[in-house]
């Protein structure tokens, strides 16, 4: 149960440190608006590509949320081992890939990375990179995965 607390805590700093990328890459011009956000939209009442009232807020609770609920997974697959931080960088390039080659552009949501517009897959990469890299060094701080039995 430690480890998976641990991991969500994890989860939520990581998703932090992901999101000031993804912020970055906004004011940046790269890309017009944050992903979390067109999820939210898609699943609100009324036209899925227009801007709809709350879908902010709820993106960022579904966001930090789904950062959580991967964070308990990963922590919960590395056990009381510690986390590489290689390892934690290729889990978030892994759910960046089945995120955005898989489901978001399954539903419509979002174009899938080969053609979506230039700059948002690059600072969505480099996100989930932030995400996987932070996730392992906090998990590793937080004992969950980090500690030696």
């Amino acid at each position: 149960m430690r480890n998976l607390v641990n991991g969500a805590v994890g989860g939520v700093l990581a998703t932090a440190a992901m999101s000031g990328v993804m912020r970055a890459g906004s004011r940046a011009g790269l890309m017009s608006d944050q992903p979390p956000k067109r999820i939210a939209r898609a699943f609100l009442p009324g036209h899925r590509h227009r801007p709809k009232s709350g879908e902010g807020v709820l993106g960022a609770i579904t966001h930090f949320g789904f950062g959580a609920a991967c964070g308990a997974l990963f922590a919960l697959a590395c056990g009381r081992r510690r986390a590489p931080v290689a390892l934690g960088v290729g889990y978030g390039l892994a759910i960046w890939l089945v995120s955005y080659e898989g489901w978001v552009p399954r539903l419509g949501i979002l174009p899938p990375i080969s053609g979506d517009r230039p700059g948002r897959p690059a600072v969505m990469a480099t996100g989930h990179v932030v995400y996987g890299a932070a996730l392992a060094l906090a998990v590793n701080r937080l004992g969950g995965a980090g500690r030696r039995a």
